[in-house]
Order: structure tokens, then sequence, then C-alpha cells
């Protein structure tokens, strides 16, 4: 997964560098594939690789979490 995550990167970037550099009838088009490829691709790509053994949980703002903070807060100003 991480390989191809870098690959679809590399592709997206080379596309659009590809696209400013070229002075040709499709340069926008690449420009614009590259750009759609990064945020359509390879950012989904990467924030499911990233969180897929992640508990969501843990990042939330609920009621328990925000007791935790509280109380590690009152223990690091003592």
């Amino acid at each position: 997964m991480k390989n191809l995550i870098i690959i679809l990167f590399i592709a997206a970037i080379a596309s659009i560098l590809t696209g400013y550099f070229l002075d040709t009838d499709y340069s926008q088009k690449l420009i614009g594939f590259g750009v759609l490829g990064l945020f359509f691709v390879v950012f989904p790509l990467f924030s499911y690789h990233r969180w897929k053994d992640k508990n969501v949980q843990d990042y939330m703002l609920t009621k328990e979490n925000l007791d935790k903070m509280k109380a590690s807060q009152k223990r690091t100003k003592k």
C-alpha cells in the first residue's frame, strides 16, 4: 500500500510539473488531472493507510476524554 501511494504521488506531481513546463494544447489538462489525482486518489489512500488500525474514539472530544485531559492538566500543574 505504501509503495502504491508513493508511485501515485510521484505520478501526480510529474503530471503537474509536465503541465507547467510543456507548452502544449493539453498542458492545462495535465495539471488538472494531477491535482485531481492528488486530492481524490492519493490523499484518501494515504488517510486510510494511516488510520486503518486506529481507534477513532480516542481522538473524539467525548465527556470521558475531556475528563482525562482535565485530570492530566491538574497533575502537571502540581
